[in-house]
């Protein structure tokens, strides 16, 4: 059978741009859909412009530190407009850059939500269209618990670059990255910060000695933590948004913005995965209120029980990070059309916490590798970085190792503190090279810096 397109991708998102240009360059004829911006999440409303958030946040405490080393500095003021209005136009400004690189590609863009009428048949607004292999890499979106007010007076992080005014007094729901990144982020700019959240620590699966370290931080730069809480409902008052909590004995707590971030759940809505035989993964309840939507199934070579059909990144729930979907969508591009059948691996993959402080994480947590060797080592630092003896604040920073000590395998390598994604992401190289303690021990270190400690901890 002829069919219109060898591979229609559904989704312009960081997976499905990579899986359509690698498809592309091996000779294929690729369309790809999107109904948004070029780009996906990571792009238009996650990585790039929290990012871009993340620095202007970091500011003021420069400005204050740098009176430590002499400099005088006047008053600052940040311009929120100009901020916001700023960051909207470097996402669009990618946005466009990506629609180049995809017709630079020879890659077909088709405007509109897509959606499967059967295994080969893909329907776009008015118009179908026939391919022999599907790719959904439609990613995942916020997603509100069923609570009273939530719907009515909740943003998710979809919003939140898009206020129109800085707000004085914001709270947020949440234990995550995207909860704890924007307690950090909306501090840094001067707002005041409630984070609530249902457990006792924030970023659930993190080392604990991350955990400890990034909400020790946070309390330090005067950031209201309330925990084991749920927000049982919102009202709107002559004072601002009240939330009430399920400790009766709190008061409510009474903000201008309420940032819920409680999660995200793969976008499969009216894909018409029913009408191509595609299976989904059952999803969980968490709490009340609270749940998860069913992903996409698929095996090692991210296929799903269609043959012919294949989904990356988000939708299929495996490990929700950008490099990971692009990791991926390439693997399915050179399994399918680069006669170089491949799987991407899932193991050893560095991720960071852009919190203030910075984290990041390579490996095994020590509680995983507890439960999987029978003697494992421990080598942790904790420190004042050089910068801040002059700049007079009380920041520390946290280096860990964990070790196997039958083999001196490297199993894991964690970090709190300034310039920790940039650390880790090296160090990462010698944990997947399955380097040793006696590897680090051997290297010789940069002096002064705080990365050196990973390769003179004893």
């Amino acid at each position: 059978m002829t069919y219109d397109y060898d591979l229609f991708v559904i989704g312009a998102g960081s997976g499905g741009l990579a899986a359509s240009k690698r498809a592309a360059s091996y000779g294929a004829k690729v369309a790809i859909a999107e109904n948004d911006l070029v780009g996906g999440t990571c792009v238009i409303r996650g990585c790039v412009p929290k990012k871009l958030m993340v620095y202007a946040s970091h500011f003021p405490a420069i400005f204050r530190e740098a009176a430590g080393y002499g400099w005088k500095v006047g008053d600052a003021l940040l311009d929120w407009e100009h901020f916001i209005t700023s960051i909207d136009k470097e996402v669009r400004r990618l946005s466009q850059l990506h629609i180049s690189l995809l017709e630079k590609a020879g890659v077909e863009l088709i405007t509109g939500k897509a959606k499967l009428l059967d295994p080969h048949t893909i329907e776009v607004g008015e118009k179908k269209y026939t391919a022999n292999k599907i790719l959904i890499a439609v990613g995942g979106r916020p997603v509100k618990p069923d609570m009273p007010g939530f719907e009515e007076y909740g943003i998710t992080s979809n919003e939140i670059f898009h206020l129109k005014e800085k707000p004085k007094h914001i709270a947020i729901i949440g234990a995550g990255y995207i909860g704890t990144e924007f307690a950090c982020i909306m501090r840094g700019l001067g707002c005041e910060v409630t984070q609530i959240t249902r457990g006792q620590k924030i970023l659930k699966g993190f080392d604990e000695d991350i955990r400890d370290n990034i909400e020790e931080g946070m309390k330090n730069h005067g950031i209201s933590l309330i925990r084991n809480n749920i927000v049982k409902q919102v009202e709107k008052g002559s004072e601002g948004l009240k939330l009430t909590l399920s400790d009766e004995n709190l008061p409510p707590v009474i903000a201008d913005v309420f940032l819920i971030a409680t999660g995200r759940v793969p976008n499969v809505d009216g894909l018409g995965l029913e009408n191509a035989g595609v299976n989904l993964v059952e999803g969980a309840i968490e709490g009340p209120g609270y749940s998860t939507m069913n992903a996409i199934a698929v095996n090692e070579y991210s296929q799903t029980s269609q043959e012919n059909i294949y989904a990356v990144g988000d939708v299929t729930d495996r490990v929700n990070l950008t490099p990971v979907a692009i990791g991926e969508g390439r693997a399915f591009a050179d399994s399918e059309f680069g006669d170089s059948r491949r799987v991407f691996s899932h193991n050893d993959i560095a991720t960071a916490v852009f919190s203030t402080p910075e984290a990041a994480t390579v490996g095994l947590t020590e509680e995983q590798a507890k439960q999987q060797y029978q003697d494992v080592k421990i080598y942790k630092t904790r420190f004042r970085p050089m910068y801040h003896t002059l700049a007079g604040t009380d920041e520390r920073t946290m280096m860990k190792l964990i070790v196997d000590g039958a083999t001196d395998r490297v199993l894991g390598a964690h970090m709190v503190g300034d310039n920790a994604a940039e650390i880790i992401q090296g160090v990462a190289i010698a944990v997947k090279m399955r380097a040793t303690k006696k590897d680090f021990d051997a290297t010789v270190g940069i002096h002064p810096s705080a990365a050196e400690e990973f390769v003179t901890m004893r």
